[in-house]
């Protein structure tokens, strides 16, 4: 395998055990997970997640935390106001994703002096935000009684540096040292040197400092007049550097809270905006765009999308693939960034602990200390099936955008690599359709996008034995190789394009033979490692519409399979249709409905036609939307039918904020537009656009490109839509075609 071109990944290291606390840090069990809300932040290679009141608690499947590449450097902050914990009035974060605000209230305490305050006569706002690998806040206190008051608060933490998949459970025979924490004056440093002999540091800086330190609390004691604030800022430094000298917390706070909130306008500047005449659709799809840059980082390479808070918030190739194509109309810069990276990091050996063989793209990449020392194998992991045929997918689809003969010049060996692998591993019996089996045996058992254990099944519930020949996996080599083909022909490799034109042919016809089931009305979930057909119906048939593999009269039975009553739940369509022998609407992969699957879906109903049931997936979604928390689409849902005056019931260990499914109401939104762009021609093209009946006018701001833009106001009146231009620069065209 190549090494990466990012060069910052850290060593092998361990993890301590956590220190015994007092009961503050009582662990909480996950009995209670259902019922939590959480919040999330992320600045590059730097997460949170956060209980609604601000605090990080302790406890078994509890995902609280600050963590940075991997690992947890803080596992618990506990705030407390008068010797209690305070009364949560509201928080949120903010719609531009950089800061959590938490509102509190005191109950009634007993103060110092021994007298009483009465409950609800301070006010404590609690503001948050990530930035360079360190934590902000400050808490801002008011007294809105009629007396002065001497006031005492405190701050409880620590950190375990666990490793982040020890966060997620795993259980671990051997860690390393904690240091005893070293206190100076407004300072407090925790650090563990791991197995590895490599050292971990939090550095925890107070302003004002504190009227009492230690290792693991901070009090603070104040006189507040009557209408007056006090405020308190704390820095959170991960892996500081030994000698450098900080601005102070406080103006720390203002200067980076202005720099992270530049860097955020900076990035989604570029991105085409969307307005409409539906506020509550505005503020899901600004919430959309907000979430997708958030989760970007910046890598050497350009731009890459981590896939989701709080378990996989690092490099996924699959899901960073997926997501570059929902949004190759917004912003092709991330496409290129994840190409690019996935190019750098491409396999070039065989390594079966990491089910890697030359040309295979990345499944996933690991910075923790547990994946520096092989305890999990997903250091640079390789077991996805699907991760190599999308990146040619996606590299012809970039060309297309954009015409940018030069990165696809210097993308075309690794594009090459990938076809080659596809023949020589992705083929494992010479039958022509790719198949995936695990090489190391603590892999992934599944390695398309449905990879729980059970989601690859038999009509009777039999689960199926490999190797496995996905649906959808055969559609995305077919759109593989006709990518391969354009980008050679663009390149003149005429005979190498006609070779793969012939490939993809090939593939069509025995794949129409092989998966289609008449009884079913749909293509089969798979081919088992007998050549059997898994004859389920599922979600995964709908990713084929993608491609032109399907002949008319198939798309037709495929697409009333996939819309009807059993299938689409009324949120979406479900990955498993209700009658099927694992049909569970509360499963991970088994009957759930996903936005990212569904938006998929969506842009192979229109690419076929199928307008008015593509406009149907999308107003699913928005809905779906419009019910969640924050406007934001999780992860996945579960696949009940929908109920009049209800939201889709909640998935409890989703994740949220998600790449692909902050990217799926754009997506959807370009599908049902018929959206596409012609740089040969600096045109923007607009093929029997549809709106739902929720979008009564839309407008684009930024559709972008060859160097030009324009913007577009898009109105619906009745079953028709009228487009016009507001504004252009000189050469760009429109069209509206049939």
């Amino acid at each position: 395998m190549n090494t990466p071109l990012d060069t910052d990944q850290p060593n092998p290291t361990t993890t301590p055990a956590p220190a015994v606390h007092d009961d503050i840090f009582t662990r909480i069990g996950s009995s209670v997970l259902s019922s939590r809300r959480i919040h999330a932040l992320k600045s590059g290679d730097l997460f949170g997640v956060f209980d609604q009141t601000g605090d990080i608690f302790w406890g078994q499947d509890i995902a609280d935390g600050l963590y940075y590449r991997d690992t947890r450097y803080l596992s618990g902050l506990i705030f407390r106001l008068g010797g209690q914990r305070p009364v949560l009035l509201s928080s949120v974060v903010r719609e531009n994703n950089i800061m959590l605000s938490v509102n509190l209230t005191n109950e009634t305490i007993v103060l110092n002096d021994g007298t009483s305050l009465d409950h609800d006569l301070l006010h404590v706002l609690r503001s948050r935000f990530l930035w360079n690998g360190r934590c902000f806040e400050r808490i801002e206190i008011r007294n809105f009684d009629v007396k002065r008051h001497e006031i005492s608060c405190d701050l409880r933490f620590f950190a375990d540096f666990a490793d982040l998949f020890e966060a997620r459970g795993m259980k671990r025979a051997r860690h390393g040292v904690c240091a005893e924490p070293k206190v100076e004056g407004d300072t407090v440093t925790l650090s563990c040197r791991g197995l590895d002999d490599r050292v971990r540091t939090t550095r925890i800086v107070f302003c004002p400092q504190p009227t009492t330190l230690r290792g693991d609390h901070a009090a603070f004691e104040f006189p507040i007049d009557p209408g007056q604030k006090v405020l308190l800022h704390i820095e959170v430094q991960c892996d500081p550097e030994p000698q450098t000298q900080s601005e102070p917390p406080n103006r720390a706070f203002l200067s980076s809270a202005v720099a992270a909130r530049r860097s955020l306008r900076t990035m989604s500047a570029r991105a085409t905006a969307i307005a409409t005449s539906n506020e509550v659709f505005n503020e899901a799809i600004r919430r959309c765009i907000c979430d997708i840059y958030m989760l970007v980082t910046q890598k050497k390479t350009g731009l890459y999308p981590y896939a989701g808070i709080p378990w996989y918030s690092t490099v996924f190739g699959r899901d960073g693939l997926i997501t570059a194509l929902q949004t190759l109309w917004l912003d092709p810069l991330i496409a290129r960034g994840v190409l690019l990276y996935l190019a750098a990091n491409q396999a070039d050996r065989e390594d079966p602990q990491a089910d890697a063989e030359p040309g295979k793209i990345l499944h996933e990449v690991r910075l923790g200390e547990m994946a520096e020392l092989g305890e999990v194998p997903f250091r640079r992991y390789y077991g996805s099936v699907d991760s190599t045929p999308l990146f040619v997918m996606l590299a012809g689809a970039y060309l297309e955008r954009t015409g940018d003969v030069g990165t696809l010049s210097h993308l075309w060996p690794h594009v090459a690599r990938a076809i080659d692998w596809i023949e020589r591993f992705g083929d494992r019996d010479g039958d022509g359709f790719v198949e995936y089996g695990r090489r190391n045996k603590d892999g992934l058992t599944n390695q398309g996008w449905k990879d729980s254990h059970d989601s690859i099944f038999h009509a009777d519930g039999t689960l199926a034995e490999g190797p496995i020949a996905l649906c959808e996996v055969q559609a995305y080599v077919y759109a593989a190789r006709r990518a391969a083909a354009q980008i050679g022909r663009r390149l003149g490799q005429t005979a190498y394009a006609a070779h793969q034109d012939e490939r993809a042919d090939a593939l069509r016809v025995s794949f129409n033979l092989k998966f289609w089931n008449d009884d079913i009305d749909t293509y089969v979930i798979a081919l088992d490692g007998r050549k059997q057909q898994c004859a389920v119906r599922s979600s995964n048939a709908g990713h084929v519409l993608l491609t032109d593999m399907v002949p008319a009269e198939r798309a037709r039975r495929l697409v009333r399979t996939l819309m009807n009553r059993r299938s689409f739940s009324g949120w979406g369509i479900r990955t498993i249709p209700e009658g099927e022998a694992r049909y569970n609407p509360m499963a991970y992969h088994n009957g759930s409905v996903w936005p990212h699957d569904n938006a998929l879906i969506a842009m192979g109903l229109a690419r076929h036609g199928f307008r008015e049931e593509a406009s149907r997936v999308f107003e699913g979604l928005i809905d779906a939307a419009l019910y969640s928390d924050l406007r934001r689409l999780p992860e996945l849902f579960c696949g009940f039918t929908r109920s009049r005056s209800e939201g889709p019931v909640r998935y409890p260990v989703a994740c949220s904020p998600q790449a692909w499914a902050a990217a799926a109401l754009p997506a959807a939104l370009q599908a049902v537009l018929g959206l596409r762009y012609d740089p040969g021609q600096v045109a923007v093209e607009f093929t029997r656009p549809t709106l739902p009946e929720s979008l009564r006018e839309l407008t684009l701001f930024n559709l972008a490109v060859g160097g030009e833009a324009l913007t577009a106001r898009i109105v619906r009146a009745g079953d028709e839509v009228a487009i016009n231009v507001v504004e252009r620069s000189r050469s760009i065209l429109l069209r509206i075609t049939n």
